[in-house]
């Protein structure tokens, strides 16, 4: 079995060298890399796989179209429009890539919070030696609680982290049925509000959907404890940042790290920049080595499943966006 594959522009260097490697590694596949719309509508019309963000106008012309591979593990809002989500192609993504990068990042922020830094790297820069009093200012991680909203790859493998370092994981999850090491309970996504008085820690790696978006508001950070720290690495949409500033300075909790925001770049003039218990990284938390391999590594494996007749990896409930 033989199919014909498109790479949709605009094409990155990525993913050009994806294509590259694909015409060597699966010679059988046909491989077209149109340039411009035009060349794309002619060249998605015969493609049973593509590869890329495609338009509505380019879906209605798909008429072949088996497999599409999505280019992030979670694309931006708007990805997953109405003609995509009723077309009958199988959308697959780019998750599990990240996990472990993901995970040290979480990791640090937790670490930095524990410990302090948060306080002391700005006094560090003041060249102030102000040491809290003793035994205050520290947060003991083995009788501690680490509450992870989405338990996908990257949740599972910041509960292997967490629970290297004594503390105790729940976790709340869509989907996910089977408990993965370092998990002390794992808890339907509706069971989050119960849960939250509970976590000294909240993470929240969870996708951007219809379901998620502004998932955290005012009356959950209410729930938290007031010495509890709020982790989102997942989507901004997820977070109302209006209400956790709101949260912040009202002391219903006791800091937040954020790496993604509901507007992106962060604006200079937001008030979260200058509280003194908040750490920002720009959306950063997957950075790290060998990630275009790892997406390759999909892409082939998918490639080969469509030559074969087997299942696609990483498929995509298309209606939830993830």
């Amino acid at each position: 079995m033989s199919f014909t594959f498109v790479m949709l522009p605009p094409h990155s260097d990525a993913a050009r060298g994806f294509a590259r490697k694909l015409a060597r590694d699966l010679p059988e596949i046909r491989l077209l890399a149109p340039e411009n719309p035009n060349e794309a509508a002619a060249a998605i019309a015969e493609a049973d796989g593509a590869f890329g963000t495609p338009t509505p106008a380019l879906i209605k012309a798909a008429t072949k179209l088996r497999w599409l591979q999505a280019p992030a593990a979670a694309p931006p809002a708007g990805f997953y429009f109405p003609e995509l989500v009723q077309h009958p192609v199988v959308v697959t993504n780019m998750r599990e890539i990240y996990n472990d990068h993901i995970g040290a990042h979480i990791m640090a922020f937790v670490l930095a919070f524990a410990r302090g830094l948060h306080e002391y790297v700005p006094l560090q820069l003041k060249r102030q030696w102000k040491p809290r009093p003793l035994d205050t200012g520290v947060v003991d991680l083995p009788s501690s609680t680490l509450l992870i909203a989405g338990l996908g790859g990257i949740g599972a493998e910041t509960a292997r982290l967490a629970a290297a370092f004594g503390m105790t994981v729940i976790a709340t999850d869509a989907r996910r049925t089977d408990t993965p090491p370092g998990v002390a309970g794992l808890h339907p996504a509706g069971a989050l509000d119960t849960l939250l008085p509970r976590a000294d820690f909240v993470v929240l790696t969870i996708p951007h959907t219809p379901a998620t978006e502004g998932l955290m508001d005012r009356a959950r950070f209410r729930r938290m404890k007031p010495g509890a720290f709020f982790i989102n690495i997942g989507r901004g949409m997820t977070t109302r940042l209006d209400d956790l500033v709101a949260a912040l300075k009202a002391g219903e909790i006791a800091g937040a790290a954020l790496d993604v925001f509901e507007q992106e770049p962060l604006p200079a003039g937001h008030p979260l920049w200058t509280l003194p218990n908040v750490l920002i990284t720009p959306h950063t938390a997957g950075f790290g080595p060998h990630l275009d391999e790892r997406r390759y590594e999909i892409i082939l494996a998918n490639a080969r499943a469509m030559l074969a007749g087997t299942p696609l990896r990483n498929v995509v409930d298309k209606a939830n966006w993830f």
